[in-house]
């Protein structure tokens, strides 16, 4: 089965140099074709050399699976940070988690310098309550290095038993020494939204974008119009903070929910006639009510197609720090009973044509937290741009990540408290509330 898996990767990779060599002029493509397929060919070889003097000389007799395996991670790691191979138990996983129940600590990370990356810890979740912080480099998981090992193989690591802990050694800016934080793994139930009513203005934040995001967050505005009486209901504030992204479908509804016409967002890979372009349904399904979107430095992917959409059309006004910068779509490519291919496989693009791949999204209303003294520097997410090997900006100069921080104390949340301010009419500024007549043709 694993031959099996073996061949279908490289009859992908043939596939992909045989269709650029099409796209040369015609008076060349012939050549270019062929020049294209056999130095393809001679490099297959040499894999197969190096296997085959692997599997007969190395010291000890080799696992041929995992050394298929690590040569596809290999393959995919020189690709950009979210291509990657999913043994069948780690697909399995995630479409668990897609559907909003998994087991483990509760962060969503990355690769970066062969360490593993905290993007962001999930709300109410282990690592959460133990103190981890996006922007923290794990080195250790119970005193074993990190490096060399794939980004699968650490995340398998750090699942385990429900009520067993894990002690994670962490690199975090601004700390002189090693922070040791012991997590007690438990079942994550991931509540994609939450709401309350804040008198006059409803609260809604959208942890991240799985399965059941856009049927909670229809259910949470209903409940909110049903406490806040209409004449009284000031607005809505969609707190993505944080938010690492998750399912396109999910971002795209999401948006959907607050558009009454429009393109939400669109796709392109490699080959026009692969575009893909997504429009709002009608129906707002809050009728105009005022929108302030809260982004941050850990705001990621589906939160910014969210944060994109409704910016260009001008239907809210985003506020906070500049968003994480991640601009690429991964589809998830099962291979039978050998896990799935997750290939970066598009850029997308805001209403408006913007490319946010290592740039992110830039708030109307820029408002910092205060960061305690002891956080600073700890808190700062880098970004996409940060990442090796990420996918170039197509929009110039590349941006760093910003401020990820959100006090515990709602009384100390300095973006959520302007956005209320801003709401209530406490607070003025000329970009809120936003024009729609300035924004992308509908």
């Amino acid at each position: 089965m694993m031959r099996r898996t073996t061949i279908l990767v490289l009859g992908m990779m043939v596939g992909a140099a045989a269709t650029f060599a099409v796209s040369q002029p015609w008076h060349m493509s012939g050549a270019a074709e062929a020049a294209g397929n056999a130095d393809t060919y001679r490099q297959l070889n040499l894999f197969g050399d190096v296997f085959e003097r692997v599997k007969a000389d190395y010291v000890e007799q080799p696992d041929d699976a995992q050394l298929v395996e690590s040569a596809i991670n290999g393959m995919l790691a020189a690709l950009d940070p979210h291509s990657s191979y999913m043994s069948p138990k780690n697909y399995r996983d995630m479409q668990v988690q897609t559907r909003g129940e998994f087991g483990g600590l509760g962060i969503e990370v990355t690769m970066e310098d062969g360490l593993v990356k905290v993007v962001t810890p999930i709300d109410d979740t282990p690592a959460a309550r133990a103190g981890v912080m996006a922007g923290d480099l794990i080195t250790h998981l119970d005193g074993e290095a990190v490096l060399g090992l794939t980004l699968s193989e650490a995340v398998e690591k750090m699942r385990g038993r429900v009520n067993t802990p894990i002690e994670l050694t962490i690199r975090r800016e601004g700390a002189d020494e090693p922070v040791e934080i012991t997590v007690v793994r438990d079942i994550i139930q991931i509540r994609a939204v939450r709401s309350n009513t804040e008198d006059d203005v409803g609260y809604i934040r959208i942890t991240q974008f799985n399965e059941q995001t856009f049927e909670n967050l229809k259910t949470a505005i209903e409940s909110l119009e049903g406490e806040i009486p209409a004449d009284k209901l000031k607005g809505f504030v969609i707190d993505l903070r944080n938010n690492p992204g998750g399912l396109l479908d999910q971002a795209i509804a999401v948006s959907d929910t607050f558009l009454d016409r429009g393109e939400i967002v669109s796709t392109r890979g490699r080959n026009t006639d692969e575009s893909q372009r997504y429009n709002a349904r009608s129906g707002d399904l809050i009728k105009g009510k005022p929108v302030i979107v809260l982004i941050n430095g850990g705001s990621a992917s589906a939160s910014e197609i969210v944060a994109g959409a409704l910016q260009d059309h001008r239907r809210a006004t985003v506020v906070g720090t500049r968003s994480f910068g991640k601009g690429s779509v991964q589809t998830i490519i099962p291979l039978g009973s050998n896990g799935a291919l997750r290939l970066t496989t598009a850029r997308y693009y805001t209403p408006s044509g913007r490319s946010i791949q290592a740039k992110g999204i830039e708030p109307d209303i820029i408002i910092e937290q205060e960061v305690p003294e002891e956080l600073k520097g700890a808190t700062t997410s880098k970004g996409e741009s940060s990442l090796r090997g990420h996918l170039q900006s197509e929009a110039g100069k590349e941006e760093g990540g910003s401020s990820a921080y959100i006090p515990p104390e709602k009384e100390k949340d300095k973006q959520l408290n302007y956005a209320l301010d801003l709401l209530r009419g406490v607070q003025v500024n000329s970009l809120f509330p936003p024009d729609p007549g300035a924004g992308v043709p509908n």
